[in-house]
This record gives structure tokens, sequence and C-alpha cells, in this order.
């Protein structure tokens, strides 16, 4: 029978599914002392809901690790993921060729300003404006040919590219909060470990979250005009 909303199983469960990362009883209990929740029934919660299969868990040991079932998130497949660079590439291209057409106006309009008269400044930066709006027309009639995507659709793959890095981040806490778990008291070589268990880091398949991450965030500063 599934659990009241208020129940201290519905509490515990919204819990493990929001942390989506390996907790033992004691972190959980910890967390939710503000809905008066004692250990025991919080241990009493995740046993029900892990022999239910509404949560996962593993045994090291004594101790018990708990977390959300995985089947429940939407996770890139590698298609996806060659997609995301494709479209990563793409925005990337178009901020580097943006930049280099400002830091040229820019660097332009310095050497007007500390070599030219006043009035052959007028006349250059009245030049340069033109060359720039050229320019900026170029670039709209490029960005409104068949080979670029709609705003809608551009939109859409950004909100699946964050989607797809959220999870992605979520996943690497979680493996290295289990992976810190297994190993604490370890006494293998770790590397030895990782490499007999078949274990890749981002780094070994020459990937990094982080690139990603910061590709969206120089893309969302860009404005949509350009």
């Amino acid at each position: 029978m599934a659990p009241k909303s208020d129940s201290a199983e519905a509490i515990v469960l919204n819990f493990v599914n929001e942390q989506n990362r390996p907790l033992n009883s004691q972190n959980v209990a910890d967390s939710l002392q503000k809905f008066n929740l004692k250990k025991a029934a919080t241990q009493k919660a995740l046993d029900n809901l892990a022999d239910n299969g509404r949560i996962s868990f593993k045994e090291y040991g004594k101790q018990k690790i708990y977390l959300a079932r995985q089947d429940q998130f939407n996770i890139p497949n590698n298609d996806e993921l060659n997609q995301m660079k494709e479209e990563n590439a793409k925005l990337q291209q178009q901020l580097q060729e943006q930049k280099k057409a400002i830091s040229e106006v820019e660097g332009e309009i310095k050497t007007l300003q500390s070599n030219l008269t006043l009035e052959q400044i007028r006349d250059k930066d009245a030049k340069l404006r033109k060359e720039v709006k050229e320019m900026e027309e170029k670039l709209d009639k490029l960005r409104g040919g068949v080979t670029l995507v709609r705003p809608e659709d551009r939109k859409a793959v950004e909100d699946m590219v964050s989607e797809k890095l959220t999870q992605w981040r979520r996943r690497k806490r979680m493996f290295k909060d289990l992976w810190d778990a297994i190993t604490e008291n370890s006494p293998k070589d770790l590397k030895e470990f990782k490499e007999e268990l078949g274990i890749e880091y981002d780094e070994d398949v020459g990937v990094s979250l982080q690139s990603y991450s910061d590709l969206m965030q120089r893309d969302k500063k860009r404005p949509r005009g350009y």
C-alpha cells in the first residue's frame, strides 16, 4: 500500500529522489530532523522502500547505502551526446566569429582615436559604422539560412543540453560518493582497483563536463539578436 503524503516513507522517498546520491540512514535522519523523524523511523522507512523496490540499496559490510532508482531519470545516450557536441561546436564557432569582428572594430577605433584628427575620426567612424552594419546584416543573413536552426528549435536544444548536463553532473556526484564509500577502507591500490573493474573517468575518454558547462554559460550571455 502506498504511503500517505505526510508519512515517513513519503518524506524519505521524496528526499532520496531529490538528492539522487548515495546516502546512509544517518545522512537521511540528520537531514530530516525538521520533520521530527527519529533515526529508527527513518531506518524503517528506508528498509520498507528498498524492500518494495522504490529505492535501490547496496550493502558494504554492516553498512547499507541507499540511492534513488536511476531508471526514473533520463540519461543521454551516445547519439544525444554527439548531437550536443555538434551543436556546441557550431555555437562556439559563431561566438568566435562575433568576438573577432568586435575585436577588429575596437582595434580600429583605438587606432583612430590616437592618431587621427577629429574630422578624420568622424569620417572614419561613419565608415566603420557602415561596415559594422553591413557585417551585422551579413551575419543576420547567415543566421537566417537553412543551415541554422529556428529560435524555438535552438531553445529546445539548449534546454535538452542543460538537462543532460544536469543529469551528467548528478551522476558524477553520485559515483564519487559511492566510490568514496566503497574505497574508504579498501587496502587495494585505487588505480589498479579502477582498472580491474573497468571504470573509466571522463578524462580517460577525452570529455569534460566543465568545458560543456562553460560553453553553455558563455552562450547564455550572448545577445540573441546577433
